[in-house]
Parts: structure tokens; sequence; C-alpha cells
């Protein structure tokens, strides 16, 4: 009889502990389904009708192959349109027109190349229609855009400065390759003429127009190599500067004699890294440019962030005034880690 108790209590006890553990699986999986639903709910859907377009000029330099890939990569990640327009060389009445035409189109934001002053008046002309406007790579502060997202020019320009200063051991003859009266290069060569005279024994003898062309650059820099046979460095603020005085440095039977300091990652340059006849060039982050400025628009118009009780009456937006994504000298130690295939 004692027998046939406990049996039956234990089988009531393993019946009472199937029950309860059922119960607790059926309670855990709603919980877990209702999470996912939940969760679901909380990410937001792609906006796949959204457009932004970025503005530039000088889409046929290897540089600006950066900023399509990281415009692109920002609309990707984004599910938002991205179109990239604008002129193959320097023409800025080609890059305004371009910029009118995607005023026309209405996107929900411009990301623009502020290459010079000269783009004032369509840049407001934007803002004045109600589409954010965001500068990269060089800024256009007289106008009123939005923010600016690029590289600290000066520092860039400093840093170049110290790295020539150091291959030339603190003393020697330096000319410059810039583009006078455009703003970021006038940054980065007032960076270069701060970190030069830190050392008495270094001279700027000359600066150098590039134009943005590398015919004419080629010509420039050779005829300042002829008329200063004892020139012992060259600083560059753009690309094309450096690959042109590389072929220069080349043609006159001159390597190792001029070092050269370059800026970009111009396929041409960092080749010419490897084979010791450019010292390193200041590579910026160009990629992160686009990238960062479509999030600040994609925030601008898709964040509600609290910072007053009323933002707009305010007249606070939620992005940065300035980012500057920063650069990091390329040499030999880590060019091959920089050179690719443009397609």
């Amino acid at each position: 009889m004692l027998k046939k108790v406990l049996f039956l209590l234990i089988g009531l006890t393993l019946v009472m502990g199937l029950s309860v553990g059922c119960s607790s699986d059926t309670k855990d999986n709603n919980t877990t389904a209702s999470n996912k639903e939940s969760s679901q709910q909380q990410v937001a859907k792609p906006v796949s009708d959204e457009l932004y377009i970025g503005v530039y000029c000088l889409g046929n330099l290897e540089y600006f192959y950066d900023h399509k890939i990281g415009l692109k990569a920002a609309g990707d990640m984004m599910g938002v349109k991205t179109k990239y327009v604008g002129p193959p060389d320097y023409d800025i009445n080609a890059m305004v027109a371009a910029f009118e035409q995607a005023i026309a189109e209405k996107p929900a934001g411009i990301i623009t190349f502020g290459a010079e002053d000269s783009l004032v008046p369509v840049i407001n002309k934007a803002i004045d229609a109600g589409i954010p406007v965001i500068t990269v790579d060089g800024d256009v502060k007289k106008s009123k855009r939005t923010a600016f997202v690029g590289t600290g020019n000066y520092n860039a320009g400093f840093l170049g400065g110290t790295k020539l200063a150091e291959a030339l051991g603190g003393k020697g003859k330096v000319a410059m390759l810039t583009e006078p009266g455009v703003s970021l290069h006038q940054d980065r060569e007032k960076g270069y003429e701060d970190a030069l005279k830190q050392f008495p024994d270094i001279e700027i003898v000359q600066i150098g127009d590039t134009k943005a062309d590398p015919v004419n650059t080629l010509q420039v820099i050779s005829a300042i190599l002829q008329k200063n046979p004892d020139l012992a460095g060259i600083g560059c603020t753009d690309a094309v500067g450096g690959a042109s005085a590389a072929t220069a440095v080349e043609e006159a039977g001159r390597i190792g004699k001029v070092k050269i300091v370059s800026m970009d990652r111009d396929r041409q340059v960092l080749e010419k890294i490897g084979k010791d006849i450019v010292m390193g060039t200041i590579v910026q982050k160009s990629a992160m440019m686009p990238f960062y400025a479509l999030e600040i628009l994609y925030t601008m118009k898709h964040a509600n962030v609290e910072i007053s009780t009323d933002n707009a009456k305010a007249g606070l937006t939620l992005a940065p005034t300035n980012i500057d994504t920063g650069v990091i000298y390329v040499d030999k130690s880590n060019a091959q880690y920089f050179i690719r295939n443009v397609k």
C-alpha cells in the first residue's frame, strides 16, 4: 500500500513538473516572439525614395574617386538614393549649372565640393529653397551652408611642412606647389609656412601655381628646378603637384637631391614613394567627407532630438558646424596599402 502511495505521489510530481515546464516554455516563446516583433518595429525601414545629390567639379581626378565611393557607401547604409554630378574638369560655370539642376530636383540635401567662393550665390539659393547644403573638402565660409566636413587644411599643411623639414635635415631651399586664391590651398600653404618657419636654415624661394592641371604643373616645376639648381625640397598642397614634381625631378636627373612631400593618394605619387622619388604624402580620409555629410543630412531630416522646446523656431539645426576628418602621413612603410585599381 505504501509503495502504491509513493508511486502515485511521484507520478503526480512528474506531471506537475511537465505541466509547469510546458507553461514556462510557452511563456518564454511568446515573450521571445513579442521581443522580436518589438525589435522589428523599432528598426527604421530604408527610405528609398529620398535623394541626396553630390555636386562636384574635377571629377576626372583620381582623388575624387574616394568621394564617389563614400557617397555611395553612405547611401547604401541609410537606404537612400544618391547621385554624383558635375563637370570632369575645373569648370566652375558648369559646376554651378549642375548645382542649379540639383536644386530643381528638390533633393533632401546637397553635398558639394567647396571649390571657391563663387559658389556662394548658388549655395544660398539652395538654402533659401529649404534644401540643406553641406560643403566638403573645401569650405565656402561666406555662404549659408549648413556645415563643413573635411580636412583641417592648416593642420594638413603643417604636417606636410614638418615632414619636409625632417627630410631636409632642417636646411635647404624649398619651392611650394599650390593653387593661389583657393581657400583650402591657402590654408595648407599657411600651415606649410608656419611649420618651416621653425627651421631658420630653410628658405621658401618660389611658389608655383598648379592650376590643378598636370601639364601646366610640369612646366611650372621644371622652370623652378632650372632657375634653382640648388633646390632641396618641394612641398605640395595637391596630388597634381606631387605627381608632376616627381616627373620633373626624374627628367632633371635630380632624384634623391630634391625631396618631395606630396598631397593625397594619387596612384602615381604612391608608386613614386616606393621608388624613393617622393618621400611621402599627406593623405586625406576623403571618402569619409561625403559619408559623414550624408549622415548629417539624414539626421537633420529624421532625428527628433529636443534640444529646445521648438528647434525650428529657436533656430537650431541638428548639425555640427565643422567636422575635421583628419589626415595620415603615408611613406614607404605603408604606401602599398593605399594603392588600388580605380574602376
